[in-house]
């Protein structure tokens, strides 16, 4: 037990190691950019002004984002996605699987889930014993399901999820601006040291504007990979996970099931008002337990898709949007693409306890 205790504080004091190298290589960089570049190789005072007033700026909303990213704790699920205790108890002691999906079924009847596992059975973590939100996913780093969960990262030794991914989009921009930044400034004294220049230049001065610039220049190229994808993520309302497995919904899996439109993806994001879309402050709409989504595109030919739950099996009901989620999917032209309020799809149950799905055909 307590070799195992250790073991654990071990791995988390180990966890620290990437962000404390971020941090070293930040606070050199400062030092480089402002004593040996802008104090002891730019003559020029009005230079000099400019330079680190720009510098300064960017720097301290790529730390302030940085920051958030580290620091804000992973959402997790809410109380009422906890089985009761009496449910606990006889979920733990059935040994068929079948018998243990019976009391997750009816555990989830009052529940708003839209998502399955790929077998159509209900989400449920064991190590947690939460049923799963939808785009809920367990960290095994953090030990801890969380919300909307995107993927765990190093650099920031934290999950990167619904509480947290607007602070991270905004930490992958500053620090790209920050490093594009200090590359074009640095440049023409970079050269300038090839050609010798700057006789007039300490030596160890010549050694931080070159290592300066290459240490920029790397991070440049890495970083504007990653914050190219995650763009590219926002934008089609996905997670990492989900871009490499699709969500799987009860008439199967959709790759675009949370998608609302290129605008109300970004809102879904980074909230309604602009002006705040550039400050790490949390702005995302929603509880990070529901998401509106749209049916999966039914087929020309079969417009109704019949969905069988296995025998014994209670329905999931749907519960009504919350008022984020009906904002997101008003105010726009192309709302044939997004699933209505339950009012509007009812889902009927036949005799035959099959249930039938109305879908509307994207034009």
């Amino acid at each position: 037990m307590a070799p195992t205790h250790v073991l654990r504080c071990c791995q988390r004091g180990l966890a620290w190691i990437p962000v404390i190298f971020i941090a070293l290589v930040v606070c050199w960089s400062y030092y480089a950019y402002v004593v040996e570049l802008c104090i002891f190789t730019i003559t020029s005072i009005g230079k000099q002004v400019v330079y680190l007033i720009f510098f300064h700026l960017s720097f301290i909303m790529f730390v302030w984002s940085y920051w958030k990213t580290i620091f804000t704790t992973p959402a997790n699920p809410s109380k009422e996605f906890c089985l009761a205790k009496a449910e606990k108890e006889r979920y733990e002691k059935e040994e068929r699987p079948e018998s243990q999906q019976e009391i997750l079924w009816r555990a989830a009847a009052s529940l708003p889930l839209y998502t399955r596992t790929g077998s159509g059975a209900i989400r449920y973590c064991d190590r947690c014993q939460v049923i799963k939100p939808d785009r809920c996913h367990h960290c095994s780093a953090c030990d801890m399901c969380v919300l909307k969960m995107d993927h765990h990262c190093p650099w920031v030794n934290n999950c990167v999820g619904f509480s947290n991914y607007k602070f991270f989009i905004l930490f992958l921009a500053y620090s790209l601006l920050y490093c594009l930044f200090i590359a074009a400034t640095v440049l023409q004294y970079f050269i300038k040291f090839w050609t010798n220049d700057l006789q007039e230049t300490h030596s160890h001065a010549k050694f931080h504007v070159l290592f300066l610039f290459f240490v920029a220049a790397m991070f440049c190229i890495s970083i504007l990979s990653l914050f190219s994808y995650h763009l590219w993520l926002v934008g089609k309302n996905r997670s990492t996970i989900e871009a490499f497995r699709a969500p799987v919904f009860r008439t199967g899996s959709d790759k675009n099931g949370f998608s609302l439109g290129f605008r109300k993806n970004i809102s879904q994001v980074f909230g309604d008002q602009k002006k705040y879309w550039l400050l790490p402050v949390f702005t995302s709409q929603g509880d990070g337990l529901t998401f509106p989504t749209r049916l999966v595109n039914a087929d020309v030919e079969q417009p109704t898709a019949a969905l069988h739950p296995e025998p014994n099996k209670s329905e999931v009901t749907v519960s009504p949007l919350s008022e984020s989620q009906n904002r997101l999917l008003s105010n726009e032209q192309n709302t044939n693409s997004v699933v209505h309020h339950v009012a509007n799809n009812p889902i009927k149950s036949a005799p035959s306890e099959s249930t039938t799905v109305s879908m509307e055909s994207e034009s």
